[in-house]
C-alpha cells in the first residue's frame, strides 16, 4: 500500500512538473508537456514493476559510477572552456556532454568489474544483516521427523523464528506418500510434529521459499546449507552428513543428538541415584537398568533385584560411542544428603 501511494504521488508530481514546463515554453504547450511527462512516469513505474528483484550492488555501482563520472566531467569542463582547438560555445557544450558520457561509462564499468576489490569505498561496505530477535533457525527433514524439536520448543528454548523451507516440506510430503510403510509412517509423524509446532502460540513458525536459485543436480542438503548461509541462520538436524557439509560451508549447526547428550545429567563417583533393574548384565551377578534419558546403568550384584527399583552408589562413569554407562552398587535406602533422583533438583548437567 505504501508503494502504491508513493507511485501515485510520483505520477501526479510528474504531471504537475510537465504542466509547469509547458507554461514556461509558451501558451498552448501545457497539455503536450504534461502528457509527455506523464508518459515518462508510466514508463518508469512499469520498469519498476517488471524488475522487482533488484541487486543493490549493481544499483550502487551505477549510482556511484555516475557520480564519479559527472564529477570528473565537471573538473574537465573549465579545461574545455580554455581550449583553443574547440571553436564555438555550442561545440564546447557538446564536448562537455560527450566527456560526461564517456567518464560516467568508464566509471560505472570499472566499478562493476572491480567492486569486490574496493570494499573500502563507502557504497560497498558490507554491513552485517540485522535480524529482529535471534537469527533464524532452519529445520531439516530429519529434525522434524525426529520429533524432539517439538519438546524443545515447548520449553520456550527458542527466541528466534523456526524456518521450514518449502523444499523441505515437499520432501517431507513425499516421504509421507511413500509406498514403503516405514517411510510413510515417518513422514506422517513429521507432518504431525510440524502441526504441533504451528499450534504453539509462542513459536514463530515460517514456511518460506528459498531465495537462492536451485542448481542443477543440487540435493536438499545443499539447498538447505545455501539458504542458511544466505539468511545468516543456523540449521537444526540430526543428520551426520549434513552436519559435516554445513561445517565445511561455515554454517552453524545445532545437532539434536549432541544437544541431547550435553543435557544428560553428570554423575560423579560417590553420588547415589534410584534405578529400576530390568535385566541381567553380561557379567555374572550384574543387573542392568536405564535412566529416563536412556543412560545405561550397570548394577553390581544387582541380578537379584531384577524387577525392583533400588538405590545405588555410583562407582564410575564410562563414556562410550553409544553414550555414557554408569556403574554402581546397591546401597541401603537412605535419605542422606548425597542421594538424588535422576533429573531432580539435585541433578547436575
Amino acid at each position: 500500500m505504501l508503494l502504491v501511494i508513493i507511485r501515485l504521488i510520483f505520477f501526479l508530481a510528474t504531471a504537475a512538473i510537465g504542466y509547469a514546463s509547458g507554461r514556461l515554453v509558451g501558451p498552448g504547450w501545457e497539455l503536450t508537456y504534461m502528457l509527455a511527462f506523464m508518459g515518462g512516469a508510466v514508463v518508469v513505474i512499469v520498469l519498476d514493476l517488471v524488475f522487482r528483484r533488484k541487486n543493490i550492488g549493481i544499483i550502487s555501482a551505477v549510482f556511484f559510477g555516475l557520480v564519479v563520472g559527472l564529477v570528473v566531467a565537471a573538473i574537465l569542463g573549465p579545461v574545455v572552456d580554455m581550449s583553443d582547438w574547440i571553436k564555438g560555445a555550442e561545440a564546447k557544450d557538446a564536448a562537455k556532454v560527450g566527456i560526461a558520457v564517456v567518464t560516467s561509462y568508464l566509471a560505472i564499468s570499472l566499478i562493476l568489474q572491480t567492486k569486490d576489490d574496493f570494499r573500502f569505498i563507502i557504497p560497498y561496505i558490507e554491513f552485517a544483516k540485522q535480524q529482529k530477535g535471534g537469527r533464524p533457525v532452519l529445520l531439516d527433514t530429519s529434525a522434524i521427523i525426529d520429533g524432539r524439536i517439538a519438546d524443545i520448543a515447548e520449553t520456550r528454548f527458542f527466541d528466534a523464528p523456526l524456518v521450514i523451507p518449502k523444499f523441505v516440506l515437499t520432501e517431507l510430503q513425499s516421504v509421507a506418500d511413500s509406498t514403503d510403510r516405514l517411510k510413510r509412517n515417518r513422514g506422517r509423524r513429521g507432518l504431525d510434529i510440524l502441526n504441533r509446532l504451528q499450534s504453539m502460540p509462542h513459536m514463530d513458525i515460517r514456511i518460506k521459499e528459498s531465495p537462492v536459485p536451485a542448481q542443477a543436480g543440487e540435493g536438499v542438503d545443499q539447498r538447505l546449507v545455501a539458504m542458511a548461509a544466505h539468511a545468516a541462520g543456523r540449521i537444526i538436524t540430526n543428520d551426520f552428513n549434513l552436519n559435516k557439509v554445513a561445517q565445511v560451508s561455515g554454517v552453524e549447526v545445532i545437532n539434536l543428538n549432541d544437544l541431547a547428550e550435553a543435557l544428560k545429567p553428570a554423575f560423579l563417583p560417590g553420588e547415589t541415584l534410584e534405578v529400576a533393574v530390568l535385566k541381567a548384565g553380561q557379567e555374572a551377578g550384574q543387573g542392568v537398568g536405564y535412566l529416563d534419558d536412556g543412560t545405561m546403568v550397570v548394577v553390581e550384584d544387582g541380578e537379584g533385584a531384577i524387577g525392583r527399583t533400588v538405590t545405588i552408589t555410583v562407582t564410575s562413569v564410562l563414556p562410550t560411542s553409544a553414550g555414557r554407562m554408569v556403574f554402581g552398587r546397591i546401597e541401603p535406602i537412605s535419605d542422606g544428603p548425597g542421594r538424588r533422583k535422576p533429573g531432580g533438583a539435585g541433578a547436575r548437567g
